[in-house]
C-alpha cells in the first residue's frame, strides 16, 4: 500500500546540516533547501531566534539572494521569514537568548528587515511591555501573530485574540500548561475555538500521547505540524555550537548548557511519519503537515509537490516541483 502526502511546509525551523538560519548566508539557506527537498518538504520558513539588528539584516538578504537563484536540484521554496522570541517574557525564554528581548514602544518594527517577498511570522508575548499594540501593529502590516514564550493570564490573552493574534507557537513549549483551578495559554488554547496552534510531533517535546490528545481535542483543522529543527539535524547524535552555548544531541534529544531542549532534530516527513504511527489518517496528516500550515501564512500548495510512503513508512518517491 501507497501513502501519498503533499509536499510538506514547515513554518517553524531553525536550521539542518549543520546550517543555523541566524549565521545562514544564501548557499548554506540553499543547502538546507536542497537537504529538506529530499525530506519532502516543499516550503519552509526560515526561522530567526533573537539577536542584534546586524544579523536580522544580514540573514533577511541572504534570504532575498537564496530566493533568487535559477535551480540546479529540486529544493524546498523558502516562503518569508520568521522571527521568534524578540518580543518574549524572559521566564518563559527556553532556549532563546533574553539579552536579546525587546518590549514594543511602537517603533520597533519599523527597522526589522524582511524579505523582498513572501510571509511574515511573528511569535512574541503578548504580556510584555506594549505587547498588545504589538499585535495590532503586526495585523496592521500583515503578520502572522503568533502567541509562543508566554505566561500570559487570560485577560492578556483575550485582548490579543481581539487584537489579532489567532496562533500559537509550539504548543505546550515554552507557555504555561494545564491545571485543574487554571486554564493557562494551553488550555486556553484547547477550548477558543477561533486559535489554531502548532506543535513539535517528535515524542519529544510533547508526549505522544499528548500531542494525539490536543490535536484531537482541538480538531486536525486547527492543527499545523512543525519541525523547530536546529542546525545538527541530519548529522547524528553528537555536541555542537549553537547561538553561544554549546548542545548536546544524545538519542534525538537536544539539550542546551542551561538544561533546556535546544530544538529538534526531526524533519516535517519524521512528524507525518509518527503521526500515522500514533492513528491519525491520511488526510488527517495532509492537513497538518501542508494544507494547514500554507493556509496560516498564505502560501500556494503545488499539485506536483508529492511524498509516497511505502512499506513500514519508507519514502518510495518525493517530487518537488518549483514555482
Amino acid at each position: 500500500m501507497t501513502i501519498r502526502l503533499p509536499g510538506f511546509i514547515d513554518i517553524h525551523i531553525h536550521g539542518a546540516v549543520g546550517v543555523d538560519v541566524n549565521s545562514a548566508s544564501a548557499d548554506d539557506l540553499v543547502r538546507v533547501s536542497e537537504f529538506l527537498a529530499t525530506r519532502g518538504v516543499a516550503g519552509w520558513l526560515p526561522t530567526l531566534v533573537p539577536d542584534s539588528d546586524d544579523v536580522y539584516k544580514r540573514v533577511v538578504e541572504a534570504i532575498n539572494e537564496a530566493c533568487a537563484r535559477s535551480l540546479s536540484v529540486p529544493r524546498a521554496r523558502i516562503l518569508g521569514v520568521h522571527y521568534e522570541g524578540i518580543f518574549a517574557n524572559t521566564k518563559m525564554c527556553g532556549a532563546l537568548r533574553p539579552e536579546f528581548f525587546k518590549t514594543f514602544t511602537g517603533r520597533e518594527l519599523d527597522g526589522l528587515p524582511v524579505p523582498e517577498r513572501g510571509a511574515k511570522m511573528m511569535t512574541f508575548a503578548p504580556e510584555v511591555e506594549g505587547g498588545i499594540e504589538l499585535v495590532r501593529e503586526l495585523t496592521r502590516q500583515g503578520w502572522v501573530a503568533s502567541i509562543g514564550h508566554t505566561h500570559a493570564d487570560l485577560t492578556t490573552l483575550r485582548a490579543a485574540l481581539a487584537a489579532g493574534a489567532k496562533h500559537l507557537t509550539h504548543f505546550f513549549n515554552a507557555m504555561s500548561g494545564i491545571h485543574h483551578r487554571e486554564l493557562g495559554v494551553a488550555g486556553w488554547g484547547l477550548t477558543e475555538r477561533e486559535v489554531s496552534f502548532d506543535i513539535i510531533a517528535d515524542g519529544k517535546h510533547v508526549a505522544d500521547q499528548m500531542v494525539t490528545f490536543a490535536c484531537r481535542t482541538k480538531g486536525v483543522d486547527r492543527v499545523s505540524l512543525i519541525s523547530d529543527s536546529v542546525a545538527p539535524t541530519g548529522l547524528g547524535d553528537g555536541t555542537y555550537d549553537l547561538w553561544g552555548e554549546r548542545i548536546s544531541v544524545v538519542d534525538g534529544v537536544t539539550q542546551n548548557e542551561r538544561g533546556s531542549i535546544a530544538g529538534s532534530v526531526i524533519t516535517m516527513l519524521d512528524a507525518a511519519r509518527n503521526m500515522l504511527r500514533w492513528g491519525f489518517s491520511v488526510d488527517d496528516v495532509a492537513e497538518m503537515t501542508s494544507c494547514n500550515p500554507a493556509r496560516l501564512i498564505g502560501a500556494k500548495l503545488f499539485e506536483d509537490d508529492v511524498v509516497e510512503l511505502g512499506e513500514s513508512l519508507n519514502v518510495s518517491r518525493i517530487s518537488i516541483g518549483q514555482a
